[in-house]
């Protein structure tokens, strides 16, 4: 979901990787709904490198914010998001303590060490206390032939990496799945979204590169 760190090629980003597709927004409706059980529906939701904001226009919360570096961002989430168009590592916009979840899908790959260590920062300092970071990533273990094919992809992450990774700045461990998604919605769940729900109820998810991690913000 995100168009990338470096904000002259957004363009270029959702015209290639993130071209338009109804179908997937239908999936990341039932994406949303199975992480409801995370997400506090009285509280603030943040997105982080939103893309066209599909998850974040789906999620249960009294507040939907989204943050992305493509200028048109109003434009393309959906009417229910609020759009902050800037980079998702600097979040000096948003106050201490604003938000109950922090989201974000297929971004960290996209950062060096430097600016996954202030953007965590970032986000343990919006979170409150008790808040919830749930990330959505490649697992390099399970998708290491494709990993490189998106040339924005900058460092490796797999299951056990990135949970190290989340503790060692600060939050605590809730849950990781190693696998929860297929590496794109592109594949056969875009085209069968209806069969998403059944999926994910699989306690072995075949053709899964894509990894769920959940962190608390102590």
């Amino acid at each position: 979901m995100t168009s990338a760190h470096n904000p002259s090629n957004s363009h270029e980003y959702f015209a290639t990787r993130m071209a338009p597709n109804a179908s997937r927004a239908k999936v990341w409706r039932h994406v949303a709904k199975y992480l409801s059980k995370w997400i506090n529906p009285q509280g603030a939701l943040l997105d982080l490198a939103a893309g066209y904001g599909d998850l974040t226009g789906a999620v249960n919360a009294s507040r939907r914010v989204a943050i992305d570096i493509h200028p048109d961002l109003a434009t393309l989430v959906p009417s229910n998001v609020e759009a902050h168009v800037g980079d998702a590592i600097n979040l000096s916009r948003f106050a201490n303590n604003e938000f109950a979840t922090v989201t974000a899908s297929n971004f960290f790959e996209h950062l060096d060490d430097h600016s996954i260590t202030r953007c965590l920062s970032e986000v343990m300092r919006v979170l409150q206390p008790g808040g919830l970071l749930i990330l959505i990533q490649p697992n390099y273990r399970l998708s290491a032939k494709t990993y490189f094919d998106d040339p924005t992809h900058v460092t490796i992450f797999d299951d056990k990496s990135l949970t190290e990774c989340v503790v060692k700045n600060g939050f605590a461990h809730v849950r990781t799945e190693a696998r929860f998604l297929p590496m794109t919605l592109k594949s056969r769940l875009s085209a069968g979204h209806k069969l998403v729900p059944l999926y994910l109820r699989l306690p072995w998810r075949p053709l899964a590169g894509q990894m769920l991690i959940i962190a608390r913000k102590p």
